[in-house]
């Protein structure tokens, strides 16, 4: 946590908390977008994720889907947090420590505002030319690359296609705060009723999942969109983690038929299977101390769409 500048204690899960113990997540701090001539950018990005971050794979995945992956590099982060946030390690897959500019991510928010207060999260997207963080929000970043970026990459893909925005934007405020979040407003809950009022909408919500995808292919109209890759992220992270730390273990989604089918579609797509890492995942969920203070990582589970990531992760 930086106050003024100022890394004043360690890391700690619990953003903040309610008076009856719900668990809030703290609002993004850079929304900047990129505007007029595109050339300017070029060789300037770059993008700062951690494999564990359900929001950081968002970024990756669209990146891979609209072909963005030689015109804005990848840094990675070790997937378990220290005492002073993220940091670049020796963790395999992350980004090698001799190679880059700062040890700790926060130190990038520090150099775009030296009085900055809050947490430092990613992903981000970095200005390397101006040396400041463009934008720290992956909502903003999916659209920074599918929108912004379309004179660099030309996709034939559009992730928010006309005609489909209000159904999408719909459809991703109804797993928000009830799924991709709700598995934290759980896990991090430090009461009996938080827990359970978040619990509940978890798996209301993935009840309402199995039957949208026991007659529809994709989450919103009959081509692959942005609430896909929103929906997906939480899905692939359930069985392995949320499942277990989070308390969320009523089912798991292998116990849903048309969600594991829709789940194993979407990992046949490269862009999706490339950027999972279960590895990391595990590593850096468990590492939590506050939910697993002993450290250890599971074995298991060993599930069915394994097979479609890379040997080893």
């Amino acid at each position: 946590m930086l106050v003024n500048g100022q890394w004043q204690q360690r890391w700690d899960p619990v953003q903040q908390q309610d008076a009856d113990g719900r668990f809030i997540r703290q609002n993004s701090a850079f929304d900047g977008r990129l505007k007029g001539d595109l050339d300017a950018y070029v060789g300037r990005l770059r993008l700062y994720v951690g494999y564990i971050c359900p929001w950081a794979t968002r970024t990756l995945i669209a990146r891979s889907l609209l072909g963005l992956e030689s015109q804005i590099p990848v840094r990675v982060v070790d997937p378990v947090l220290t005492d002073f946030g993220w940091c670049f390690g020796d963790y395999p897959g992350s980004s090698d420590p001799q190679l880059e500019e700062v040890q700790y991510l926060h130190q990038l928010y520090t150099a775009t505002d030296p009085h900055y207060s809050g947490r430092a999260t990613i992903p981000l997207l970095w200005d390397r030319q101006q040396q400041r963080i463009i934008n720290n929000e992956s909502a903003d970043i999916l659209k920074i690359f599918n929108d912004d970026l379309r004179p660099w990459h030309q996709s034939e893909l559009d992730l928010m296609p006309k005609g489909l925005e209000p159904e999408i934007e719909a459809f991703n405020a109804s797993i928000y705060h009830r799924f991709n979040n709700g598995v934290y407003r759980a896990g991090f809950a430090s009461s009996q009723q938080a827990y359970d009022e978040a619990f509940a909408e978890v798996f209301d919500t993935l009840d309402g999942l199995e039957a949208h995808f026991s007659q529809h292919p994709y989450a919103v109209g009959e081509q692959l969109t942005e609430s896909d890759i929103r929906l997906f992220v939480t899905l692939s992270r359930f069985d392995v983690a949320y499942h277990g730390l989070f308390k969320t273990n009523l089912r798991q989604i292998q116990d849903y038929p048309a969600l594991s089918a829709y789940l194993e579609r979407l990992l046949a797509i490269e862009a999706f299977a490339d950027n999972t890492r279960i590895d990391h995942i595990k590593a850096g969920y468990y590492s939590i101390k506050a939910l697993n203070p002993t450290g250890v990582v599971p074995i298991g589970p060993q599930l069915p769409w394994f097979r479609y990531l890379k040997e080893g992760v």
